[in-house]
């Protein structure tokens, strides 16, 4: 089979390196799966460069999520598995891989496998961090930045679907547009307002925001905790645009607390946490409430480039790459 590995690190349109694998072992309680989509996120891109706090073993292979169809099952699993199309958070850019069975899920015909990879990582981080960490209350007011970003996109969507006002802030007339196609009730051009803090106590009658999730970090960050109101939650969930420094002071005066969202370690603490999850997202899915922004697939072939796509900032909602097109 075909797979994608770096072998050494760096930027992976320079070390990714496509190769011939022998399919992988079914061990007991594994699923083998014929990958039909691979989805990819900012993570796999610090991996690729060894900058991410998860450092695998080389070769590595990057992939976050996904979907295919089963091929064959391990000893301890029902056979009845085999010839249904399942996602799954992990597996990456093979052409089968192979999966614990507690870690895929079953999905619709109905339901594309290049939109299938674009919920797990995405919608999970989402939903731990407005809900179990957040707990966003219907009626409250949501600041999403990096909002046509993968995860951006799907906080726009839960936060609708819990009932809060969302305030998307993202960079271009193309990101406004789909932040606005996605339902934010207001959308900020970040590159055309002089002052974004001042745009945000106008959207709120000076109160300020009373959660904000933020993947961009960096001065993106500093920005935001000007904008929160009193007893507001400010999530903490990436580093795309650096690692900033957190003045305490002003936390104490405007009364609102940091939340970090490591959803990955919380998978680790309460494994039974993703079934919910992705129980409660394919529900709202069903209803039409999620539906996951897309940037337009890549082939197999091109997978270097769409790494190097999301490093570089160049792509709107999630990036799949696609082995069936």
């Amino acid at each position: 089979m075909r797979i994608w590995q770096v072998h050494e690190l760096g930027d992976p349109i320079d070390q990714l390196i496509l190769g011939e694998a022998p399919d992988p072992e079914i061990r007991p309680g594994q699923v083998l799966v014929d990958v039909e989509a691979v989805g990819l996120a900012f993570p796999d891109v610090l991996q690729c460069r060894g900058e991410y706090q998860v450092k695998p073993s080389l070769p590595y292979c990057p992939g976050s999520e996904t979907a295919g169809r089963v091929a064959a099952v391990g000893d301890g699993v029902d056979s009845v598995l085999v010839g249904r199309r399942v996602v799954a958070l992990g597996g990456g850019l093979a052409e089968r891989v192979a999966l614990p069975e507690s870690s895929v899920f079953e999905l619709p015909e109905a339901l594309p496998s290049t939109k299938a990879v674009a919920v797990p990582m995405n919608y999970g981080t989402t939903w731990f961090a407005l809900h179990d960490r957040a707990h966003l209350a219907p009626g409250e007011t949501l600041l999403v930045t990096g909002a046509a970003g993968g995860v951006g996109s799907a906080a726009i969507q839960l936060g609708r679907a819990a009932g809060a006002r969302v305030i998307a802030v993202a960079g271009g007339a193309e990101k406004v547009a789909a932040c606005a196609a996605l339902g934010a009730d207001e959308v900020i051009d970040h590159r055309e307002v002089d002052d974004l803090v001042e745009r945000v106590r106008e959207l709120t009658g000076g109160n300020g925001v009373d959660v904000a999730y933020d993947p961009v970090g960096g001065d993106t960050f500093q920005q935001v905790r000007r904008c929160m109101a009193w007893d507001g939650r400010l999530l903490v969930i990436g580093f795309v645009a650096g690692i900033p420094e957190l003045k305490t002071n002003h936390v104490l005066l405007k009364n609102y607390s940091v939340i970090g969202v490591h959803w990955g370690a919380s998978l680790a603490r309460d494994p039974g946490s993703l079934g919910r999850q992705m129980e409660s997202v394919f529900a709202l899915a069903a209803e039409g409430a999620v539906d996951p922004l897309l940037y337009p697939p890549y082939a197999f072939g091109n997978a270097p480039r769409a790494l190097q796509d999301i490093a570089d900032r160049k792509v709107v909602g999630k990036v799949v790459t696609d082995l069936v097109a």
